[in-house]
């Protein structure tokens, strides 16, 4: 997940929330604006959304290779 930045300068920011024995309950974005104590660290490695666009459509086509290999593994596993 990814620290996007949007126009108005707000960022969302990943989180995740566990129970006390670390079994995953979710993953949200929680909403962290401008003057926020947290905002400078996570503006940092933010992405704006069409940044963050491009990567997610490039990851999708290069993923093909990917994918291809996975699933030959997969099906020499199940022989």
């Amino acid at each position: 997940m990814y620290v996007v930045r949007l126009a108005d300068g707000t960022l969302r920011v990943p989180q995740t929330l566990a129970s006390e024995d670390g079994r995953l309950i979710g993953n949200a974005y929680v909403e962290v604006s401008p003057g926020d104590p947290d905002y400078e660290r996570w503006l940092a490695e933010s992405l704006t959304e069409e940044e963050w666009a491009d990567r997610r459509r490039r990851w999708l086509k290069e993923n093909d290779e990917l994918e291809r290999e996975f699933l030959a593994f997969k099906a020499e596993q199940e022989t």
